[in-house]
């Protein structure tokens, strides 16, 4: 798909998480939505899920869409321990070629991470997805995801997710 038709399509999907979340107050069912709709609108996205903060410095896996995960990513380990330790989009075009890479599942060859935090910078989860194909990502990704991260801080006040500790 060109980029002018992702950066097309990301605003369409976003606009169905938003209308489907509009209301929800489970944090969860935000996930597993976004989750679902992400990965259903995008034939490059392998695996499309979501790694939770569960524990200081440890993350777990799901919601998610496509093939197992890792069960837990400590913050010091991987491309999602990076993206949470650092709170930094990681965007990988070669899995081969960054050495933190965990192989989860082995045909993964390009990964996007981004942190998704309230509006006050508590980091909640990462957004992670895989891609079977070398170079999969391009720029009209990178900010289509940063738009559904903004949406899911919005998301997350309504969850009330930014009063835990």
């Amino acid at each position: 798909m060109p980029s002018a038709d992702r950066a097309v399509r990301y605003r369409e999907v976003i606009d169905v998480i938003a209308s489907l979340s509009e209301h929800e107050t489970d944090w969860i069912s935000v996930l597993s939505t976004t989750a679902c709709e992400l990965h259903h609108a995008f034939e490059h996205f392998h695996w499309t899920g979501f790694y939770r903060v569960t524990a200081p410095s440890l993350l777990s896996v799901g919601p998610y869409q496509g093939g197992h995960g890792c069960l837990q990513i400590a913050f010091s380990r991987g491309i999602c321990g990076r993206a949470a330790r650092t709170k930094t989009l990681q965007w990988i075009r070669d899995v081969n070629a960054d050495p933190e890479h965990i192989a989860c599942a082995s045909t993964t060859q390009a990964e996007v991470v981004v942190p998704i935090t309230t509006r006050e910078g508590k980091l909640l989860a990462v957004l992670d997805i895989d891609s079977n194909d070398v170079d999969a990502f391009v720029e009209a990704d990178i900010n289509g995801l940063r738009e559904v991260a903004s949406l899911l801080a919005i998301r997350a006040a309504q969850c009330g997710m930014d009063a835990l500790p």
